[in-house]
């Protein structure tokens, strides 16, 4: 088992409740899309999930490591945490840093302390960070600063970064947001093929509904903190999607620029889908 949840719930400090008796679970090697409206806490869910945020209810794994036990600074957290890669929309990457440097740090965790500390000074795999910036078309970035580049170049270093690391489990939280249709498109399947090669585990906060359906087999709606639903993607319909978006007046954001399968009375037709995605 990848990791399970059961009945977790976060309530922050100034009393606000991000996610309420969420259970969950996957199997390793699954691919999952979460979808839902902005603020449904998706967020809040991944950073349980990669042990940012220590869940004020409930109780789970993540990769057989109890979620209590992962708190910042405590062992099984420094355990854990280098066999997950989490991709952050706005990658928290130094402006001063290079590109280089950035995609190395993706195996920080897992390297003894002075080969990570020699590795800032000076890069030690650069042909393997040169293989994983050629994947997502960056191969020529490789010796660029960070501020010198775009929010969509900036947000495919950071998926770099996690195809450098190998994790077993996968946190990819708005990873496409800055890329337009077609790389977005292109860059989810690059990270589907590289999990299910690894047997890796794999979960995605889309804000493409057409995306997260097209690619993904099984479909996570996330709703005022807790699970609306987890269905495999050909389960999941127009009245469903609708109800999930309900506080955005039920409009489905989208990818593509013509997301035929939301517009037709049956969204999850197979011939539908695979004539739009």
């Amino acid at each position: 088992m990848s990791f399970t949840l059961d009945g977790v719930g976060l309530t922050h400090a100034n009393g606000f409740t991000a996610l309420a008796d969420i259970s969950l679970q996957a199997s390793q090697g699954e691919r999952i899309a979460l979808v839902g409206p902005s603020g449904a806490g998706k967020t809040s869910l991944l950073s349980v999930l990669g042990t940012a945020l220590t869940p004020t209810a409930g109780q789970g794994k993540v990769l057989d490591c109890p979620l209590g036990g992962t708190t910042p600074g405590g062992h099984a957290a420094k355990w854990v945490r280098p066999r997950i890669g989490t991709i952050h929309q706005a990658p928290p990457l130094p402006g001063r840093q290079r590109v280089v440097t950035a995609v190395l740090a993706g195996k920080l965790g897992q390297w003894p302390a002075w080969k990570s500390l020699a590795s800032l000074l000076y890069p030690l795999d650069i042909a393997g960070a040169r293989a994983a910036l050629a994947r997502l078309d960056l191969a020529d970035k490789l010796f660029v600063r960070c501020d010198q580049l775009s929010g969509g170049q900036l947000q495919r270093v950071g998926i770099a970064r996690v195809l450098y690391q190998q994790p077993q489990l996968i946190l990819a939280d708005e990873p496409v947001s800055a890329l337009d249709p077609a790389l977005a498109l292109a860059t989810i399947r690059l990270l589907i093929a590289d999990a299910e090669a690894r047997n890796a585990t794999l979960v995605a906060s889309l804000h493409a509904v057409d995306l997260a359906l097209g690619n993904f087999s099984r479909i996570v709606g996330v709703k005022a903190g807790r699970i609306a639903f987890d269905l495999p993607a050909d389960q999941v319909g127009m009245p469903l999607l609708h109800d999930l978006y309900a506080s955005e007046g039920g409009e489905l954001p989208v990818q593509a620029h013509e997301p035929h399968f939301l517009s037709q009375p049956a969204a999850n037709d197979a011939a539908t889908r695979a004539a739009c995605c």
